[in-house]
């Protein structure tokens, strides 16, 4: 029997037999799931999975320790592993651009190889870090405790400019292209200026505090908000915004929405799961005991539950089709883009299964 031990570089195809994953082939097989790859990573006794990120086409995997493996998401391979952050120490985003990822640890604005997670630069901004930094080709934008963005030159990082919300409110969430940054506040300030300079382009305000990050897909932009909706606002050109819909969770929303090719997912404490058409925010269904998204194929959603099982829901008619333990399964990613599901089991043991067709 062939096992395969992500800690030592080793993927396990599909088609190896192995039982070292957090969920049986045979529980598997019986919602229509086949193993991609599995194995286990070299966690210690007292070490536990913390935080799964999918970036691109890699799988960060950072334990309570901060100690991390970057897998290759399609075969299970490990790229690297090491100690990012001494035990304890918060961190700050995980974002990905060109060949560094990118992150806040101790108030410091990191730069890690992507290949290898060796420190390539760590700086000291002066400024007290409150929204993970993004970046595009010139500048880094980061949203400080002064209730500014600032803009610094990439390489030099000195800042060519900052703005703020006309209220003066905390910024907690950014994103950034070559032609725009758009950021969003503690009061519901969703404003986008130029790249390159204080020029704002438009505003859109919601009643109360933005909830999690902003996700912008085209020139669409879904956020969750403290007023129990969902929103999307359009671009409708370069200096003007709509609202296309928004629709009531009937629950205080403390997280950003799951926004796929044509769904919308979105979790409130008191309300479970419930999934949106994207186009129209039109309800499709809502399962009570639902936390997240795993992933979506074919018209289905894949969900992991609050008493860890995977159920699945059919979209077009709302009916819950079938359920499956995984109660052994502790961390997950939520994957918008494509229909393979990560999971994570408390001995360590990280598997990415796919729906058969």
């Amino acid at each position: 029997m062939l096992v395969g031990l992500l800690g030592s570089g080793i993927g396990v195809g599909a088609a190896e037999d192995t039982s070292h994953g957090p969920v049986s082939r045979d529980l598997l097989r019986h919602v229509g799931l086949t193993v991609v790859w599995q194995g286990t990573l070299p966690v210690k006794p007292s070490e536990r999975i913390n935080v799964m990120t999918l970036l691109d086409n890699r799988l960060y995997v950072r334990s309570d320790r901060n100690y991390v493996w970057s897998l290759d998401r399609n075969d299970g391979n490990v790229v690297f592993s090491r100690a990012v952050a001494p035990r304890g120490f918060p961190i700050l985003g995980w974002t990905a651009y060109g060949d560094r990822l990118i992150c806040v640890i101790d108030n410091q604005l990191v730069q890690l190889d992507i290949d290898t997670g060796l420190e390539r630069r760590v700086s000291d901004l002066g400024l007290s870090i409150m929204a993970p930094p993004i970046r595009n080709s010139s500048f880094f934008y980061i949203g400080a405790a002064d209730r500014r963005l600032h803009a610094l030159r990439t390489e030099a990082l000195v800042q060519v400019f900052e703005v703020a919300a006309g209220n003066q409110s905390l910024i907690t969430t950014v994103l950034a292209d070559d032609q725009m940054v758009v950021f969003g506040t503690d009061e519901g300030n969703l404003v986008a200026v130029a790249a390159d300079g204080p020029r704002k382009l438009w505003e859109f305000k919601a009643v109360e505090a933005i909830s999690g990050p902003v996700v912008r897909d085209g020139d669409s932009f879904f956020f969750a908000n403290k007023d129990t909706n969902v929103y999307r606002v359009d671009m409708v050109e370069p200096y003007s915004v709509v609202l296309a819909w928004k629709q009531q969770m009937e629950a205080v929303l403390d997280r950003s929405p799951r926004v796929t090719a044509d769904v919308i997912y979105q979790y409130a404490f008191s309300r479970g799961l419930t999934a949106m058409n994207k186009q129209t925010g039109r309800l499709l269904w809502a399962l009570p005991d639902g936390v997240d998204l795993l992933a979506q194929a074919g018209g289905k959603a894949y969900v992991i539950t609050r008493n860890r099982t995977m159920t699945i829901m059919d979209n077009a008619t709302g009916r819950k089709l079938s359920s499956v333990n995984f109660a052994p399964v502790v961390n997950h990613v939520a994957n918008t883009v494509d229909a393979k599901i990560y999971v994570a089991d408390t001995q360590g043991r990280v598997a990415c299964f796919v729906p058969v067709r």
